[in-house]
């Protein structure tokens, strides 16, 4: 194998390997770029795309992840988890899960814990979302909802999240910025109330 192939084989490698370990999945060939900033508080901006451009955006997403809800599955290590009630769309938990994705995107890092040394729950909490309980799904490069959805299903971690009983509202976001490694960046945050 020649130098310059053997070294797009290796990056190509390691970029699915962290993809794959949160529910990711690969492909960027966007021609758009969303480098907006967020709000001193964090906040999305006004007129920020929390969806990517997406058509249906959140009306698609309640209905795939509440589609397996109801269905049940086998979460792998986490479980077998019975069919459940469907999740409600909370727009502070979409704004929390969009100012977390776009900070990834436009900074180029992949992980729960953001930038800053924010948590997940601080963020809800900043987003003004009172929880007793509270999770984080993230992806990168994956171009649409369901391939989304679909990689979560295949971690044992991620779909355990989907699917646990305890959860009753959902906000998903996804940002934008091709000059990042990933290109799509995508937060789903899961709560209950306290």
């Amino acid at each position: 194998m020649k130098p310059d192939t053997a070294r797009r084989w290796v990056t190509a490698m390691a970029l699915t390997a962290a993809m794959a370990a949160c529910g990711g999945g690969s492909g960027n060939d966007e021609t758009s770029d969303d480098t907006a900033s967020p709000n001193d508080d964090g906040s999305p901006s006004a007129g920020a795309d929390i969806a990517c451009g997406l058509p249906d955006f959140q009306a698609e997403a309640l209905r795939l992840i509440n589609q397996r809800r109801a269905a049940g599955a086998s979460c792998g290590t986490r479980g077998s988890f019975a069919p459940t009630t469907a999740l409600t769309w909370d727009p502070k938990l979409a704004q929390a899960a969009y100012g977390h994705a776009l900070d990834m995107a436009n900074h180029d890092y992949f992980s729960h814990t953001g930038r800053n040394g924010s948590t997940l729950g601080q963020r809800v909490s900043a987003a003004g979302y009172t929880w007793s309980a509270v999770a984080e799904n993230i992806a990168a490069g994956t171009r649409s909802v369901s391939a989304t959805v679909d990689g979560w299903m295949g971690s044992d971690g991620h779909c355990a999240n989907l699917m646990s009983p305890g959860y009753r509202h959902a906000g998903l976001a996804c940002a934008l910025n091709t000059g990042s490694t990933y290109g799509r960046y995508w937060v789903l945050n899961l709560a209950a109330p306290r």
